[in-house]
């Protein structure tokens, strides 16, 4: 190094008498180092043949591979929330149908009977499927696909499942879920015609929106191939459902609606002595019967008591206005909770059913005295 140094930095070389002086050195090499590293520096800067091996086009693909996922990610977090929304509203319908309440319908009313109400439908017989409460399943159903995609969303996929089987399966739960709203809705437009319900709507808009975000996430190409699997599930559902109402389709016209006008009850019966005396003792200590002018039971309990005696009682009609489905109890029977006729309220006990005028006599205190007088003796 210090050999080269010295030349390199050497103005001359030192002439000797044996040999001719040589060409200056320094010079020389300057130029050729200067045009050399010149040559180089623009051959490596601007020279378009050359690609420098330090230039990385891996940065591109994270961007491609992680922007296709983002539209996956969209669906799945869409088709769990439709899920979720369809699990609430159906878990309210299975709490109203095992508890027996009524449901609140803001657009249609919401008390049996009502015209256009949606309890009446969500009452009927069509809300059991083989004995089983429509809405559990599909509280059921809707949790399923909820559960199953918010795990395609989060790329995490229970009991290894791949994403191409559990795609497949999204497809057929949501598949079975839009096949069951086509047919119900085809069965609230021919047996509920005219009547509204607000829960069977928003619930068949979910399974619909369901469907269609799976199919397009799945792609038509895809969604082909499994066809013939969505039509079988599509057409056992609807035999299913058929085979459970036994009716098969096209439905038959439903029967005529029942279409009572009051009629006061007639009693032709003779009143005797004891009866006229029991009536007037049930009246005094405000004992009531309730009863419906279509009952057989009250007709047959105001015949045992004659018509003297059976103007005398204290009697509430639950049906002043006649009966057809618009019909309500009247609001004294309502109070009362009446649950059936007739039915006896003495001294605050309930007795539902026909009675005999010796059990009315004993629930009631009332005695007949040997001379055929009555007289009045009260239970504890």
């Amino acid at each position: 190094m210090a050999k080269f140094m010295s030349i390199s930095s050497a103005t001359s070389i030192p002439r000797t008498s044996s040999t001719p002086s040589p060409l200056p050195l320094r010079p020389l090499s300057a130029a050729f180092h200067s045009k050399v590293g010149l040559r180089w520096r623009v051959k490596c800067m601007t020279s378009p043949d050359t690609k420098p091996d330090t230039q990385v086009p891996a940065s591109s693909p994270p961007p491609s591979s992680s922007s296709p996922a983002s539209p996956g990610l969209s669906s799945y977090s869409w088709s769990a929330a439709l899920g979720g929304l369809g699990f609430v509203e159906t878990a309210y319908l299975t709490y109203l149908k095992l508890t027996n309440s009524t449901a609140f319908c803001p657009l249609g009313g919401g008390i049996v009977g009502d015209a256009g109400g949606c309890a009446d439908i969500l009452g009927s017989d069509y809300s059991l499927v083989f004995g089983v409460p429509l809405p559990l399943l599909g509280m059921a159903s809707y949790g399923f696909v909820a559960a199953l995609a918010l795990q395609l969303s989060k790329n995490s996929l229970p009991f290894g499942f791949g994403a191409s089987d559990s795609r497949t399966l999204l497809l057929g739960a949501t598949t079975s879920l839009a096949a069951t709203s086509g047919y119900l809705l085809y069965i609230l437009t021919t047996q509920f015609p005219g009547q509204s319900c607000p829960y069977c709507l928003f619930s068949a808009f979910i399974s619909f929106s369901l469907f269609l975000i799976t199919v397009k996430e799945l792609g038509w190409q895809e969604t082909q191939k499994v066809l013939g699997l969505q039509l079988c599930i599509a057409s056992l559902v609807i035999a299913s459902l058929r085979f459970s109402y036994g009716a098969p389709l096209p439905f038959t016209p439903r029967q005529p609606e029942i279409n009572l006008e009051y009629i006061p009850t007639e009693i032709t019966t003779p009143s005797a002595p004891f009866t006229i005396s029991l009536a007037k003792h049930l009246r005094s200590i405000g004992a009531r019967m309730y009863g419906a002018f279509w009952c057989s039971h009250c007709i047959e309990q105001k015949e045992m008591f004659g018509e003297e005696a059976a103007k005398l009682l204290n009697y509430v009609e639950c049906f002043p206005d006649g009966l057809n489905k618009n019909t309500k109890m009247a609001l004294e029977c309502v109070a009362a909770d009446i649950k059936g006729f007739p039915t006896w309220v003495i001294n605050g006990e309930v007795l539902n059913g026909e009675l005999t005028l010796s059990e009315l006599a004993q629930k009631s205190g009332f005695e007949l005295s040997d001379n055929g007088s009555s007289s009045v003796t009260l239970m504890d």
